[in-house]
């Protein structure tokens, strides 16, 4: 089997090929020039990095080596280190506080991201640390969404809170939460509806579920995770901001690297929200979602071997 790095690189290879590739054709024997810092510029702009960090990026270059004859590969490892820099600061993995039995966890994001699955994925690796949970579908309005965190939670062996199709889901967020503090477990997962078409009703629901929990615990949910989809791109500034309007998202889940050439999102989702980036996904098995770690990914995202 891959390692986790080698997964990672694979999974980027659509962002590193459009980077990578792109820096081969601009610095083909050539020196760094006002032409050349444009062209990369619009490159990374391309690729989603967004524009702050592509012209901090160009000006950076163009004071240490304008002028100058550069290769392919000092301009990607520069970069590689530039987008490191910015990564650091937010590259926090989730961890649950021992103060609270249980942590809530309450999982955000709109429809198709990937939500029920993250929670999966996170819910095992706690459950493979030896920490015990239990699962809320408070998806409600899904039938599959219920369906796949039941088989999640077969798969991780935590137990699944759900009832049936269209029911109240901030009454059975309020009954799961005493379960599990009766129960003692280290963490509680709660999915939630993602429907952002029509954002007044999605606000009224999480804004629910979170005085509901407040209800029994004041300082929960301890953590609120957005899970995104690399592949909206750019959109996933506009959901970052809706979603932190509805509840006080405290950190990032970015799925589906592997489906774009966009990866560069997370550089500039960093630069403006500065929330921690927690994991990061670059497939459908329960190995491809693993903790974030800023030079390794920023390596892969240009295409250098680790």
């Amino acid at each position: 089997m891959r390692s986790w790095l080698g997964r990672l690189k694979a999974g980027l290879g659509r962002t590193a090929g459009t980077i990578g590739g792109g820096i081969s054709d601009i610095f083909v024997k050539r020196k760094l020039d006002d032409q050349a810092l444009e062209e990369l510029e619009e490159l990374l702009i391309r690729a989603d990095l967004g524009v702050t960090a592509a012209t901090r990026f160009s000006a950076s270059l163009a004071k240490t080596r304008f002028g100058q004859e550069v290769t392919p590969e000092e301009i990607r490892g520069q970069l590689a280190e530039e987008v490191a820099l910015v990564l650091e600061p937010v590259a926090l993995p989730l961890e649950l506080d021992a103060a609270q039995r249980p942590h809530v966890i309450l999982v955000v994001g709109v429809n198709g991201t990937g939500k029920t699955t993250t929670i999966g994925k996170l819910a095992s690796g706690f459950a493979g640390a030896g920490k015990q949970g239990m699962l809320v579908a408070g998806d409600t309005f899904r039938a599959a969404a219920i369906e796949q965190l039941k088989i999640w939670g077969e798969r991780s062996g935590l137990p699944v809170v759900a009832r049936e199709t269209g029911a109240d889901a901030a009454g059975l967020v309020f009954d799961a939460f005493n379960q599990a503090r009766a129960a003692g477990v280290d963490f509680l997962m709660i999915d939630t509806a993602g429907r952002l078409q029509n954002k007044a009703n999605l606000m009224a629901e999480l804004g629910k579920i979170v005085r509901v929990v407040q209800k029994i615990d004041a300082s929960a949910p301890h953590s609120v995770l957005l899970v995104l989809d690399a592949t909206t791109g750019q959109n996933a500034h506009s959901q970052v901001e809706a979603f932190s309007d509805m509840c006080n998202v405290s950190g990032l889940v970015m799925t589906k690297l592997d489906g774009t050439a966009k990866g560069g999102v997370l550089i500039g989702l960093a630069e403006r929200f500065g929330l921690p980036i927690h994991a990061v996904g670059v497939g459908e098995g329960i190995e491809d979602l693993q903790p974030f770690e800023a030079l390794s990914f920023a390596r892969a995202l240009v295409g250098l071997e680790d």
